[in-house]
């Protein structure tokens, strides 16, 4: 995968500044009103079964792809013969007690969002026969994740980025590894975040950033001393809603 591609990176703005802190942008209000999802549903046997058989659900428009949509960024980008397909790998880890996502995060030499956290994933190459091939390939490329071991379960609805790139995020039960070899120009780190803690909204931050262009809202789901946001929080809350039905 190119070095300065990252299709989940977490871009409010054309405008955003650099150096950017989504960390120190106040918090708005904390999903508290929501459901969590039950715990029943986060059993690999169910979720298999509800990707299979999906109810009706709604997913959730990003501001961040409401500018894309609004700025009709993918479109000029196909008109210029430039790539927009991307995907990204959700991996659900089978650990014993639960299931766990397992997150990669950026090296912190890197020019653009250094040190962020994101799934594993990239742009789609000509020769990836589909979104699973790209996910499969992209995760084995950046942190050694065995292409065998993992069970593709289902996809979520793509994911608009301003970078103009149109991400499918690829859900997949994933045999946990003893060890990750990762690449260490792009991945610093991997780590798991328990399914449970995700699918619970009182997680769930909305956060507001005020610019010369208006106020922009976003997700945000800290663990520990990690801080998960943006696209990468996007992607998660569509497997909230897709699975608190």
């Amino acid at each position: 995968m190119p070095k300065n591609f990252k299709p989940q990176e977490p871009v409010l703005s054309i405008a955003t500044p650099l150096n950017f802190d989504a960390q120190a942008i106040p918090i708005h209000e904390v999903c508290t009103d929501q459901p969590k999802v039950i715990a029943h549903y986060l059993d690999p046997f169910k979720l298999k079964h509800r990707f299979q058989n999906p109810p009706v659900w709604q997913p959730e428009i990003t501001d961040e792809n409401r500018h894309v949509i609004a700025a009709d960024i993918i479109s000029k980008r196909q008109a210029a013969g430039k790539v927009t397909r991307a995907a990204v790998l959700i991996p659900l880890l089978l650990k014993r007690d639960g299931l766990s996502v397992l997150l990669t995060q950026r090296t912190d030499h890197l020019h653009d969002h250094a040190g962020q956290i994101s799934f594993p994933g990239g742009r789609m190459d000509p020769s990836d026969s589909d979104p699973n091939h790209t996910a499969l390939r992209e995760s084995e490329e950046e942190i050694g994740l065995d292409p065998q071991g993992v069970e593709i379960i289902g996809h979520l609805p793509q994911y608009l980025t301003v970078s103009g790139y149109s991400v499918t995020p690829v859900v997949g039960l994933v045999k946990p590894q003893a060890e990750y070899a990762l690449d260490a120009f792009e991945v610093a780190d991997v780590f798991e975040v328990p399914l449970h803690f995700l699918m619970d909204p009182a997680n769930h931050q909305v956060r507001v950033w005020e610019s010369d262009q208006g106020s922009r809202r976003f997700y945000s789901m800290p663990y520990e001393n990690r801080f998960i946001w943006g696209a990468t929080a996007g992607m998660l809350r569509n497997l909230y809603h897709l699975l608190k039905v």
